[in-house]
């Protein structure tokens, strides 16, 4: 790969192929501002980039800095590898990423007033107008301001006026929010798995007593709430949540969940200094936790490869006794 130290712009685009690049990619001038930037393959950014429109034919491509295209940042729908966004990713328009075959990580938070994603990760949360999820991992929320539409996914929790759930999706937090009621295709399911025992799953050992997923009732497991403004106004929310079935709760350490070293290894991957492992329940070390692998075995559940036991409904009352002593 040719190493670029220094980038010397003239009027035209930018294209990129086998480049290490230095240097942040930035506008020095307002004409800088219509530049274009196209990325064929196998190139690595090692600081900040701008560009009016920024697209991605191929992978694999790296930036290690914030990313921001002022139109669309747009990557191919029949790229292979993966592209890796360690920091935050935004465009004041549209990013679009419905790739079929490879990987796309975001690392950080998306934020774009249209967001179209298909197979990526997202190790932050999804900030916009009009958001279309399918066969993604969110660790944080998903949060737009007009329509959300998700289709077998991972999300830790969603708010937006109107949301529509299709296929078979997990929930990683207790609760999540809409406006309107929600829509969903005949046949969706939606699990909660916010006392599933991820961090066993994540080592190959066996799952924990009172642990698993929690199909939530798309329904019953909802609350209407309106709120009263100061000046009087009023606004509804829907409330979709398990926290009224989850008496094993009390119950269950959530420490040795180790839930929250996924989570939190997978949202702040690019500011841990060192690389962490769990342990196994024979002494050894699991695989490390990086943004790759916790990538990796969050998808494994999408797909089916790992599946989560269904937790029991059964709690004998010398074990919630014990419990609230």
């Amino acid at each position: 790969m040719e190493t670029l130290n220094e980038i010397r712009f003239d009027d035209n685009d930018l294209f990129l192929k086998d480049n290490i690049v230095k240097t942040s990619v930035l506008p020095k001038g307002s004409k800088d501002l219509k530049r274009n930037i196209k990325i064929e393959s196998n190139t690595i950014f090692e600081g900040s980039v701008f560009g009016n429109t920024i697209s991605i034919d191929n992978g694999d491509v790296v930036f290690k800095g914030a990313v921001f295209a002022n139109k669309e940042l747009h990557i191919s729908t029949s790229m292979s590898g993966r592209i890796k966004f360690v920091k935050a990713a935004a465009s004041a328009e549209s990013i679009a990423a419905l790739v079929s075959s490879g990987k796309v990580i975001f690392g950080s938070d998306v934020n774009s007033p249209s967001v179209r994603l298909k197979n990526c990760y997202i190790g932050g949360s999804v900030f916009g107008a009009e958001v279309y999820l399918e066969n993604c991992v969110v660790l944080g929320g998903v949060f737009a301001t007009k329509n959300l539409t998700i289709t077998n996914c991972i999300f830790g929790t969603f708010n937006a006026p109107s949301v529509e759930l299709s296929g078979v999706n997990y929930m990683l937090y207790p609760a999540a929010f809409s406006i309107e009621p929600l829509s969903f295709l005949p046949g969706t399911e939606l699990y909660n798995i916010s006392m599933a025992h991820l961090g066993a799953l994540f080592k190959g050992d066996p799952e924990g007593e009172n642990t698993g997923k929690i199909k939530m009732d798309l329904e019953d497991d909802h609350q209407r709430t309106v709120l009263v403004d100061d000046d009087g106004s009023t606004t509804t929310v829907n409330s979709y949540s398990v926290s009224g079935r989850l008496l094993v709760a009390d119950l269950i350490d959530f420490d040795k969940l180790e839930n929250h070293f996924l989570i939190g290894a997978g949202a702040l991957n690019s500011q841990i200094l060192k690389v962490y492992s769990l342990t196994r329940s024979d002494g050894e070390k699991s695989e490390e936790l990086t943004v790759e692998n916790i990538s990796d075995f969050f998808f494994k559940i999408i797909s089916g490869a790992i599946q989560i036991q269904n937790i029991s409904g059964e709690i004998s009352f010398s074990e919630l006794k014990k419990a609230f002593e």
